[in-house]
């Protein structure tokens, strides 16, 4: 385990974010990824196929 400290990291009520949120976040921020990936290659799948 690390045993950084993290002082200066505070969420917007003035609290110090949990690890918990930390892994939530991090889980929306790869989903929202996975998800705009698969939306831009679909664009471009329609795309070569009203192309050809």
């Amino acid at each position: 385990m690390s045993t950084t400290h993290v002082t200066s990291a505070r969420t917007t009520d003035g609290a110090v974010p949990r690890v918990r949120h930390q892994a939530r976040d991090a889980a929306v921020l790869m989903a929202f990824s996975a998800a705009s990936s698969v939306v831009l290659a679909v664009t471009f799948l329609l795309l070569a196929r009203l192309g050809s």
